[in-house]
This record gives structure tokens, sequence and C-alpha cells, in this order.
């Protein structure tokens, strides 16, 4: 027992430390290179040149706290769908749920485009928010009528597939220029993020990731079956409300700020239960969010620094790293699942 808790604990110093290592080559490196030295008398204060301070603190700091908290949302989002389901391929980017954002959010956009107004971040979220549990209302629906999980699976990937074909649709024949911008967030990616947006992504993100660490034993109860789970006194019913709504909340944050991004919710809890070697939901969970941070803010750099000044989508190179990982799980799975 001893050990084992030692063991643990180095794994999350270890997730910590890999977070931070990330976190400062985000900030140390960009499209525009900088010596290490101006970098940081930027970071303690020091520096008079103002643009470098100003793509420092108003851009990189910017975009990689929010590939931090973003990808760590997207992974316990990932984690929460996985316990609801009782099935390791679901996230929110297979079973379509980002795809539903993505629309609910692309409409909401144009609609204001046309109407000459800008949709605010409150605005974004919100309409993120409905995509999504209109989206998870059509899995939940599927869910009930088949009883294989790779149909569950298939639906949910179908169910992508739609919204994406319809928001292409209504980016194509939108008629405003601004719907360039649209169009490069349909594709994902964390540029663009300023520090207020970090504020509501923070006061969104980190209140939910409290409440789920909150319901940790309950989730460990739940994981054994609804009957001993309701044995304990869990209301089930609540309980499964709790996760789809804490899941959508997490992953429509994503959508909103980011646009879609790929297989971080199915592949980091994964990869987690790998290392940790246990599935306890009080350390897989922000573990999770650890090595869904430090998963994103690698992908990030990679995206736009590999062929700088051009940039990849984030969702192109989380796909790269994280469909193998997915490809991985399903032929872990047992036999009988088809």
């Amino acid at each position: 027992m001893k050990n084992q808790k030692i063991y643990h604990t180095l794994c999350f110093v270890f997730l910590i430390g890999i977070l931070v290592i990330f976190l400062m080559l985000s900030i140390y490196s960009g499209s525009i290179k900088y010596s290490p030295e101006k970098i940081t008398e930027v970071l303690f204060g020091n520096c008079s040149d103002n643009s470098l301070a100003r793509i420092v603190k108003e851009i990189r700091i910017p975009r990689a706290t929010a590939s931090a908290v973003l990808g760590g949302a997207l992974a316990v989002s990932g984690f929460l769908l996985q316990v609801f389901f009782s099935n390791p391929i679901a996230g929110p980017f297979v079973l379509g749920i980002s795809s539903g954002a993505k629309l609910a959010v692309a409409m909401t956009m144009i609609f204001f485009l046309e109407k000459g107004l800008i949709l605010n971040s409150a605005g974004i979220m919100l309409s993120s928010f409905i995509g999504s549990m209109i989206s998870t209302g059509f899995i939940l629906a599927v869910a009930g009528r088949v009883r294989k999980s790779s149909s569950l699976i298939v639906s949910g990937i179908m169910i992508g597939y739609i919204c994406s074909a319809i928001t292409d649709f209504a980016v194509t024949f939108a008629d405003d220029s601004n719907i360039v911008n649209l169009h490069n967030w349909s594709m994902g990616s964390f540029s663009g993020i300023d520090s207020g947006d970090i504020k509501v992504i923070s006061a969104t993100v980190f209140p939910v990731l409290a409440l789920t660490m909150i319901m940790s034993k309950q989730i460990g109860a739940y994981r054994l079956g609804e009957t001993y789970a309701g044995s304990l006194g869990i209301n089930i019913k609540l309980f499964r409300v709790m996760l789809v709504l804490l899941s959508s909340i997490l992953s429509a944050t994503v959508t909103a700020f980011a646009g879609p991004v790929s297989f971080v919710g199915i592949a980091i809890p994964h990869i987690i239960r790998g290392i940790l070697k246990t599935s306890k939901p009080s350390l897989i969970i922000p573990a999770s969010f650890l090595g869904g941070a430090s998963f994103c803010l690698m992908c990030d750099l990679i995206a736009r620094t590999i062929f700088a000044p051009n940039e990849l989508s984030i969702g192109s190179v989380t796909a790269v790293f994280g469909a193998p990982a997915v490809i991985f799980i399903m032929l872990r799975r047992k036999k009988t699942e088809v």
C-alpha cells in the first residue's frame, strides 16, 4: 500500500513536470524567434522591448494557458462519458457531441454576423452548450435502442458527420467577409484567445473540475454497477444527469473557444490508467487533467511551429497522436465485442 502511494506520487510529479516543460516551451517558442534571455526578461518584467512584451503576454501566455486548461477539460469530459456509457471508446468527438456544439456555434455566429453583430464569449458558450446537449440527447436516445457499444459509437460518428456537413454548408454559403474567421475556428485552434477569454474559461472549467472531484467516490461506486451504487444511497437518475451535464459543460467550453479537438477525450484517460495502474476516480480525474493539458500543449506547439509561419489545425495534430491510441484500445477489447 505504501509503495503504491509512493508510485502514484511519483506519477503526479512526472505529469506536473511534463506540464511545466511544455508550458515553458510554448511560451519560449513561436513563429518569431527570440532569445530565451529576452523572453525571461519579459516574464520577470525587465524587458524594454514593448513589441516582444505584447507577443509574450498577450499572445503566447494566453494561448499556452488555454491549451493547458482546455486540454485538461477535454480529457476529464471524455472520462465522464466513458463512465456514463461504460464504454472505453466514448468521447466528445467520437460521439458527435463536439460536432453538435460546433454546428450550434456556427449557426449562431452566422446569424449574428448577418445582423451586423458579434457574438460574445457568453453567447458562444451558451450556443455551444445547447448544441452539446442536443447531440447528447440523440446519443442517449440511440443508447436506449442498441445493445452493442460498437453500434453506439457508429451512431455517434454518423451524428458527427451530419453536424459537420451542415456546418460546412453553412460556412460555405454564408455571406460575410468575417466568415473566414469562423472557418478557421471550425478547423480547431487555440489561437486568438486573450486574457479575458482565459478568465471565462477558468471560471467555467475549474468549478466543474472541483465538482467532479467531489463526485469521485460516487463515480467509483457507479463503475461497479448501478445496483451497487444504489445500495450506497446514490440517486442514480440524478447522478447520470450530473455526469452528462458536467461532461457537456467541459466539452462545450472547449468547442466554444478552440473549435472541435479530436481524440483527446478518448486517448488520455486510457493512457493515464496505464501509467497509474489504477481506475480510482480520485486519482484518474486530476491525472487526466494534467495529461490532457500536457498533450494539448505538445500538439499546439507542433501545430504552430513545425511549418511556421503556416499553422496546422489542432485537431489534425491531436488526431495523428490520438487515433493510434484509440485503435490500440479497440484491438484490446473483448473478441465478443463487434
